[in-house]
């Protein structure tokens, strides 16, 4: 927008953002000077009493007819701004006839410095300069002392205009800073959300659909009178992947405290668990907090598919260390069924890509699908 016709604005026109200390000196000078002026009518004994009234209630007149400038600016309403600024100069003309010299030129001045500090330029220059012409050739002064005065009117007004910009323009940058921090507190918060709901799947997930089958075979058991002892062996079972579930709900506890055992650790035990060959190979290193994780769940819900679509089938986990990231790679040689594998076969599951997920918000990569055979899955992750 032309800066000829562009407002103040509404930050700058208002009290926003204006120190407490500066507001009480600011509203102190006006009431200053109000006084002042008001004293000057009440004790000048060139007019008679019922004229000081007059004149009090014509300067009382002139305050409320600023104050009313003021609103209306606020709200960059140019036609009423204009009338009641010209309806304060003409006071001064009126005051100025009557002989009272002071309030006549407390109202030019008052004038010059309102137009320029809150009226688009384009208006508010013209009006300036005609508040200061008036206090130039009326006033009761020389004309170079009033032409020097004048000037400088105009240079306090524009002065203060420049100020109260500066400070709007501040004041919208710390409230869209603050906008700011509030939308990322909020995405913050989203993606916190969002890990935890990942958290708790990969837990749940790994754990109850591994006691769920031990029970589905134990009660199949049960219903065919197997023997007890194979019947509690399940239960048995069971009962050691609740265990399992709870250590691993305080695993993921830890994580998002970001307090982790080492990763190869987790794996070989896992790998211990259900049966799996595992090896590593590089050099071996600490893992980050969230890469450490993104590997651990992986592991958990890849065993988990080998578990639910292919049991019994030979599993081999390797753990490379890279020099840029860590590679995880779980494959089983045991076939699915189409019918059986469905989505979570074609890599397609909410389990798959809940790890896939994870794996693209720290900017690495999950492949997972069919291979001589069996199936693959692969994480790579930055380390």
């Amino acid at each position: 927008m032309n800066r000829w016709t562009q407002w103040p604005s509404r930050q700058a026109l208002t009290r926003q953002g204006v120190p407490p200390v500066r507001l009480m000196i600011n509203t102190g000078m006006w009431v200053f000077g109000a006084s002042l002026l008001l004293w000057d009518v009440v004790r000048d004994d060139a007019f008679p009493r019922w004229a000081r009234i007059v004149l009090l209630a014509a300067v009382a007149g002139c305050a409320a007819t600023v104050y009313a400038f003021r609103r209306v600016t606020v709200d960059h309403r140019l036609g009423p701004a204009l009338a009641l600024l010209a309806l304060l100069l003409g006071a001064g003309v009126a005051l100025r006839a009557v002989g009272a010299d002071n309030p006549a030129a407390a109202v030019w001045i008052v004038g010059v410095i309102v137009s320029l500090e809150r009226l688009p330029l384009m208006a508010g220059l013209p009006a300036g300069i005609v508040a200061a012409g008036s206090f130039t050739l009326f006033g009761d002064h020389s004309l170079p002392a009033g032409l020097a005065a004048g000037l400088g009117f105009l240079l306090v007004g524009y002065t203060l205009r420049l100020d109260e910009e500066a400070r709007g323009t501040g004041y919208r940058l710390l409230e869209q800073e603050r906008a700011a921090r509030r939308a990322e507190a909020q995405s913050a918060a989203l993606a916190e959300r969002a890990r935890i709901a990942r958290e708790i799947h990969d837990v749940l997930a790994h754990s109850l659909s591994a006691q769920l089958v031990h029970l589905e075979a134990a009660r199949l058991l049960v219903e065919r009178g197997e023997d007890r002892a194979m019947v509690l062996e399940r239960v048995v079972a069971a009962r050691r992947m609740a265990r399992h579930g709870l250590a691993e709900t305080r695993q993921a506890l830890y994580a998002l405290r970001g307090e982790m055992a080492p990763v190869e650790d987790f794996l070989r035990e896992s790998a211990a668990t259900e049966g799996a060959r595992f090896e590593t190979e590089g050099e071996p290193r600490e893992l980050a907090a969230e890469a450490g994780l993104a590997v651990r769940r992986v592991a958990q819900e890849a065993l988990t598919n080998v578990r639910k679509h292919a049991p019994g089938a030979r599993v081999e986990m390797r753990l490379v260390y890279r020099i840029d990231e860590v590679l995880l790679e779980i494959r089983d040689g045991g076939a699915r069924e189409a019918s059986a594998g469905g989505p979570a076969a074609a890599g397609a599951g909410y389990g798959l890509r809940g790890m896939r997920e994870r794996a693209e918000l720290l900017g690495g990569t999950l492949e997972a699908g069919p291979a001589d055979g069996g199936f693959v899955v692969r994480l790579r992750v930055p380390a």
